[in-house]
């Protein structure tokens, strides 16, 4: 049985030029001795090259044996005429068995060479060693490499060729990528930071470069929240993150890469807090949010390059041109991978997500909790440096724990260990004001008001009772010998 293959382009005009020319002859066949003639008056016509499209004459012999081969295959006249395979398509004859080994070998090697350089290599090796045979063109070994898969990989973890850098490189080409979207609005959200091309002017008179801050719904494709800032902290990322939360309700899950903000323990412990599952993109992968990436085109080609050249461009000018351009255009714009806009999808979806909390909720959660010890002497924690007063009602606590966020100590709260729930908020040590010297009363440990509280009668502690009478029933002597004791006072009067 013959190979097959597909048809190229040029085949199939071949096929169909060749078809239009005994088409006429094969629909209205000419009468017995006519033949030849109606073969020689088309060997003199001229016709468009299938190719080229300059003019062109084909002999009668040509034109003749195209009319036999599409009158002898009925079924398929056309593809009968299209241009004959060459027996060594796809063996590359130009090319030995051992020099094609050292191709392999070389590739390998040097996943991150251009064509051009591994044809370069290999042609000194051919000189250097005789028995790989002579040097194809540069056109054969680049048809070889790509037809066997050879094809160039970027170095995924940039110049520095890392152990992690080296394992995604490996999954990237054992593993199938497929593009993946969930099935509700607010079931997966993605989040990234974006350097911008264009700098804004700020107020000690510096030209910066932001950085924006985007959070995307993946089936919609709505941009839940875009922000501009100076830093990539994760104070910055939770402020933009609230705001999502504000406007599009709480998602199921968020997907980030791995960025120390990203990472940080207020951010990781407060989805935790929240319900909200983080998923991590895997180290030197970046196509793994490739939504997120695929945000950045359009911020770039509609958004800054509408900005560009505008004079005293300030953070706050931009963010206000950004929040216009997300919810005017960005997200009522009709996007050919979902066929609708964003906002209609994200509406007329099934929607998984819930309710955003108050936001003191939200600053609760997103906090990092630690352990201190409180100093009994006057009942204070240290917390990054800063002393903080306990409450006199939690005196007693030896460990305590604690919630706050690294860059904003004015919020730290006391929590049980056990069940996480926020107890008080603390505040820090005031010296100047304790320095007055009004104390207020310690809070009982116990509460009394339904006890009933025995006084004192002066008799001896029940236990001290219980041993001397068990001692007594021994029947033994007292261990110790009596000795009465005079008044030395009583004494020297007597005197």
């Amino acid at each position: 049985m013959p190979k097959e293959r597909s048809v190229s382009r040029g085949d199939q005009r071949w096929a169909h030029f060749r078809f239009s020319v005994v088409g006429p002859l094969l629909a209205a066949p000419p009468e017995q001795g006519e033949l030849q003639g109606e073969l020689k008056r088309l060997g003199q016509k001229h016709w468009r090259h299938p190719i080229t499209g300059d003019w062109a004459v084909f002999g009668a012999s040509t034109i003749e044996r195209w009319y036999y081969q599409a009158l002898r295959s009925p079924k398929d006249p056309v593809g009968v005429l299209s241009r004959k395979i060459r027996e060594d398509e796809g063996t590359h004859p130009s090319l030995s068995l051992p020099l094609r080994d050292a191709i392999q070998s070389q590739f390998q090697q040097h996943r991150d060479w251009s064509y051009r350089l591994h044809s370069d290599n290999l042609t000194v090796r051919v000189e250097q060693n005789q028995r790989l045979g002579s040097m194809p063109s540069y056109e054969s070994v680049r048809r070889y490499m790509k037809a066997h898969g050879m094809l160039k990989r970027r170095r995924l973890g940039g110049k520095r060729r890392t152990a992690g850098a080296e394992a995604a490189e490996k999954r990237f080409e054992d593993l199938e990528i497929r593009s993946y979207e969930s099935a509700y609005a607010n079931a997966l959200w993605h989040l990234d930071f974006h350097h911008g091309s264009v700098p804004v002017l700020t107020s000690p008179g510096e030209w910066v470069y932001p950085l924006l801050l985007g959070v995307l719904d993946d089936h919609s494709r709505l941009c839940c929240h875009a922000q501009w800032y100076l830093s990539e902290t994760a104070e910055k990322l939770i402020h933009g993150l609230s705001q999502a939360f504000m406007k599009r309700g709480m998602p199921r899950a968020l997907m980030t890469d791995n960025g120390s903000a990203m990472t940080a323990h207020e951010t990781t412990q407060g989805l935790m807090r929240l319900g909200i599952v983080h998923e991590r993109t895997l180290p030197y992968s970046p196509y793994q949010n490739g939504k997120q990436e695929s945000f950045w085109g359009p911020v770039e080609g509609r958004l800054l390059a509408m900005l560009d050249g505008v004079k005293d461009l300030t953070l706050a000018k931009l963010n206000e041109a950004t929040q216009a351009w997300v919810e005017l255009d960005h997200n009522r714009t009709v996007q050919s991978e979902i066929d609708c806009a964003p906002l209609e999808r994200f509406i007329n979806v099934k929607d998984v997500g819930r309710r955003c909390p108050e936001s003191e909720v939200l600053r609760q959660a997103f906090t990092e909790e630690l352990s201190r010890t409180q100093r009994k002497s006057d009942g204070t924690i240290s917390v990054e440096g800063v002393r903080f007063e306990l409450p006199s009602r939690y005196r007693h606590f030896e460990k305590v724990t604690v919630r706050y966020a690294i860059w904003d100590l004015s919020y730290v709260y006391l929590t049980d260990g056990r069940s996480g729930q926020v107890l008080t908020r603390l505040y820090p040590q005031d010296k100047q004001k304790n320095a007055d010297g009004h104390r207020r009363t310690k809070a009982p440990l116990v509460e009394t008001s339904n006890m009933i509280v025995e006084s004192s009668s002066g008799e001896m502690a029940p236990l001290l009772s219980k041993l001397i009478a068990e001692y007594a029933a021994t029947g033994l002597p007292p261990a110790y010998l009596p000795k009465d004791e005079i008044n030395p006072k009583k004494e020297k009067n007597d005197e």
